[in-house]
């Protein structure tokens, strides 16, 4: 319930208006109607409580209403609400843009902020192509990179995603990501065929030379938290430099301490040309951008890319506070400890559950994916399962979210300041509602 306004008598309120004002276009993760959160908590117009492993979809990695990051927002809400880029400076971007500057290992990077993940997806592709004078970007398999017309040809997670929206911008091509557990071995023992996929897509498709960038979450998102072997990345460093092609790292929501590392780059020591960023930046305030090498960025001429709320300064505000919070409060160290005490407790369920195939993880970025057992290969994926668990923790008031090209993996994603209790809790809700899914 809400008041009628603010000046209404604190015994006066009237009813939410019907859910059906939202379009069904969003598709429905819960039913839930929140009145606020703490933490890793959201809490409900009737008082329940929910543990929220889900953040948003990776945005929350401070927690629900981080009190130093509320302060900043509201502290900066009574002076400017909006300074936009093109006609003046303030404080906050300032700040904002020289941090971002050594967030990433060595010197050189610069920044440029926009919106949305895909808003910085867009910058990267507009950036590589006008730095390299090539056309074509390469896109992995199983990747997310966004809604809009130009991420959507990018993106192959789900054929919801884009199926109902040809045609989509051309120059575009896909190839294989190391995928271990579908390819039958270990993550440690890798003979996934993705370079041989990659120098047949340089001879079937496009000369390497006409390649102005190849784009890659570093560990895949939407298409099922798969954390590629361990060479992958290293190699496509490799490859990419050899052919002078430049390497987008989509971080949006691998980034901010997600992973156990600020971004997930450095678990394999590899240096992007660019990385876009956004979700946890801002602990829920729209705000995203890529960091490129500044050389690159001032291959832009002025004007030929911009937008009216990029680096908002009310996000702005929310964004330093943010990175304060991640720094003062050691919220990656905590995202590697927390992450290795959720993946082993989760391991310990795949030994007891038959029907998950695979447990998988990096920091606080998990998941389960369900099969069905003795059918086929034995990795005959299971969405109707993983619907049915994801309900059950729903039920015990645990958030976690689906993911996979076949929607049958349970994606965790808990706040980064999560507690041990808290993981506890979780894995003795999922244990339950694995038993009770018939996992």
């Amino acid at each position: 319930m809400i008041r009628t306004s603010p000046d209404a008598p604190t015994d006066r309120v009237a009813e939410l208006p019907d859910r059906s004002v939202v379009p069904a276009v969003w598709s429905r993760i819960t039913n839930l109607t929140v009145e606020r959160g703490e933490g890793s908590w959201l809490i409900t117009t009737n008082g329940e409580r929910y543990l929220d492993y889900s953040s948003g979809i990776g945005v929350t990695n401070t927690g629900h209403a981080h009190p130093r990051v509320a302060a900043a927002v509201a502290a900066q809400a009574v002076k400017l609400l909006h300074g936009q880029q093109n006609i003046v400076y303030h404080e906050p971007g300032l700040r904002l843009y020289e941090r971002l500057r050594h967030v990433l290992p060595g010197d050189g990077w610069g920044a440029f902020l926009s919106n949305s993940g895909a808003e910085a997806v867009e910058a990267a592709v507009k950036l590589a192509r006008v730095a390299t004078g090539r056309p074509v970007i390469i896109a992995f398999r199983g990747g997310y990179h966004g809604r809009t017309a130009q991420t959507m040809a990018l993106t192959t997670a789900k054929d919801v995603y884009r199926a109902a929206f040809e045609p989509l911008p051309g120059s575009i091509y896909h190839t294989a990501y190391p995928y271990c557990y579908r390819a039958g071995h270990a993550i440690d023992a890798c003979i996934c065929d993705w370079e041989a996929q990659l120098d047949l897509t340089f001879h079937q498709f496009i000369y390497p030379d006409k390649v102005a960038a190849i784009i890659v979450e570093p560990v895949l998102g939407e298409g099922g938290y798969v954390v590629p072997p361990p060479g992958f990345l290293p190699r496509l460093r490799e490859i990419t430099r050899q052919h002078g092609i430049l390497l987008i790292a989509d971080e949006v929501q691998t980034g901010f301490g997600r992973t156990g590392k600020m971004f997930a780059v450095e678990h394999w020591d590899v240096e992007p040309d660019i990385l876009t960023m956004a979700k946890g930046i801002a602990s829920g305030l729209p705000l995203s951008g890529i960091i490129a090498r500044r050389e690159l960025i001032e291959r832009w001429a002025p004007g030929t890319h911009g937008g009216t709320f990029g680096g908002n300064v009310v996000s702005c505000a929310a964004a330093n506070a943010t990175l304060d919070v991640i720094r003062d409060e050691g919220l990656v160290a905590n995202a590697a400890a927390r992450g290795a005490q959720f993946l082993a407790g989760l391991r310990q369920l795949g030994e007891r559950h038959r029907s998950i195939g695979d447990v998988r993880g990096l920091g606080l970025m998990l998941a389960l994916e369900f099969i069905k057992p003795g059918e086929g290969d034995g990795r005959v994926p299971n969405p109707e399962l993983a619907k049915r668990v994801l309900a059950e923790a729903l039920d015990r008031k645990l958030i976690v979210l689906s993911a996979g090209t076949y929607a049958n993996v349970a994606r965790i994603i808990p706040p980064l300041v999560t507690t041990p209790d808290e993981v506890g809790l979780a894995l003795k809700v999922l244990d339950e509602s694995l038993t009770a899914a018939g996992a």
